[in-house]
């Protein structure tokens, strides 16, 4: 199986850069991932910064007008968000954006969902923000929801949380089936059965053994619906931050906190291509690199290095 690699963008502060330059600076991102051979590009779907990428204050592109706009800067990438909290948008109107998204890119989209969990901002714009179980019950009205306006011509659906009558979704998604569905979360009891019955593509965070133990949970959520877990491509926050040298290693271990360590660990690009490929050998099939460490056209182009490796002979293909 091919190795795939997505470019995730969570942060868009850039010190050189004014608010009027700051979007030069996220195409220049993406076409630098879409040069390096990365398969798909994100940005967070947030209207706050969050706490573990910087200040609350912090600018915060509106997630489907920036990759709008990104789908005419690029050419190849996979374009979506990592991911769409299920409280922001009503979920025919978010697959009606999504599959325009589409249309824009020529085949291009992506729908990433998640249950949300930031309550900051939904105080700030007044969204309601349920406790976490009747959010997960809304995302799968959503994910219902989305499966049937890509798929289906004049769909209804009458829920606890959603309802839509005959509704029309014209033009139709470029891609056959619709986009591409990425749930976000690792929920063991609830996301990872969602998962199971709608994802085409589930993302997660944590050590190697977190991780793998995840796979195990969705390959029996899977058998419990009958479907091949096969069908699902199952990808990793990259556990590599690449640096040229032992006291780069040093120098990165020192500025992150000791709790961060265990789950990203500094690497040379032939280190690196090691620590990828176990994940792959345990049946991982891609890894998403974000711009938090990766924050620069030059250092896009290392990873690039790095996915030229994987890709190489004696390596996945």
């Amino acid at each position: 199986m091919r190795a795939f690699f997505g470019f995730h963008m969570p942060s868009f502060t850039f010190a050189d850069a004014t608010d009027a330059a700051l979007f030069d600076r996220v195409v220049e991102l993406a076409r630098a991932a879409e040069t390096a051979g990365f398969d798909l590009v994100t940005v967070m779907d947030h209207f706050y910064q969050i706490g573990a990428i910087g200040a609350e204050e912090e600018p915060m592109l509106e997630a489907y007008t920036a990759l709008g706009a990104l789908a005419m800067k690029t050419e190849r990438v996979l374009l979506g968000t990592m991911v769409s909290g299920v409280t922001y948008r009503n979920p025919a109107m978010l697959a009606k954006v999504v599959t325009t998204l589409d249309v824009i890119s020529k085949g291009r989209a992506v729908l990433g969902i998640g249950a949300a969990w930031n309550e900051s901002e939904h105080a700030g714009y007044g969204f309601e923000f349920p406790p976490i179980g009747r959010r997960e019950d809304r995302l799968e009205e959503a994910l219902t929801i989305a499966r049937a306006m890509f798929t289906e011509v004049r769909p209804s659906f009458e829920g606890t949380y959603f309802r839509m009558d005959r509704a029309l979704n014209n033009p139709r998604p470029i891609q056959a089936g619709g986009p591409k569905i990425l749930v976000g979360g690792g929920g063991e009891q609830r996301t990872l059965k969602l998962a199971a019955r709608f994802a085409d593509i589930t993302n997660w965070f944590g050590s190697f053994e977190e991780a793998t133990h995840k796979l195990e949970v969705l390959d029996r959520h899977c058998e419990a619906v009958g479907r091949d877990p096969a069908e699902i491509l199952r990808t990793v926050s990259a556990p590599v931050v690449l640096v040229d040298s032992e006291s780069d290693k040093a120098a990165f271990l020192a500025a992150i906190p000791e709790s961060r360590r265990g789950s990203v660990v500094p690497a040379t690009v032939s280190e690196a291509a090691d620590v990828l490929h176990r994940y792959l050998d345990a049946g991982f099939g891609g890894f998403v690199f974000r711009n938090a460490t990766t924050r620069t056209p030059e250092a896009v182009a290392r990873v690039g290095e790095l996915i030229k490796i994987m890709r190489s002979d004696g390596m996945p293909a």
